[in-house]
């Protein structure tokens, strides 16, 4: 992950990570957002579905979230947002 080293060391020097942590730290987080929104959704629901939420409850919350994102995504409809997760 060389393009980002200078993250990397900044980790380590600001935070008792080791150079090894800080790697799979920044690796999670870029996976974490590299995560397309379509997947975002189905996992995001799966989550609360598990949890016990109703599916208006969910995809008020999965809509309210994709504006957080740090690429945003579309702003879906709660009948987009069920279409992406039961097709």
């Amino acid at each position: 992950m060389p393009a980002h080293d200078d993250l990397i060391a900044h980790l380590v020097r600001s935070t008792p990570l080791s150079p090894g942590e800080a790697t799979r730290v920044v690796a999670d987080v870029l996976g974490y957002f590299a995560e397309p929104a379509e997947g975002f959704v189905r996992r995001r629901h799966a989550e609360l579905q598990a949890r016990g939420l109703r599916n208006e409850k969910i995809f008020d919350q999965v809509a309210a979230e994709l504006t957080q994102r740090r690429v945003s995504a579309p702003a879906y409809s709660a009948r987009q947002l069920r279409r992406l997760v039961y097709g």
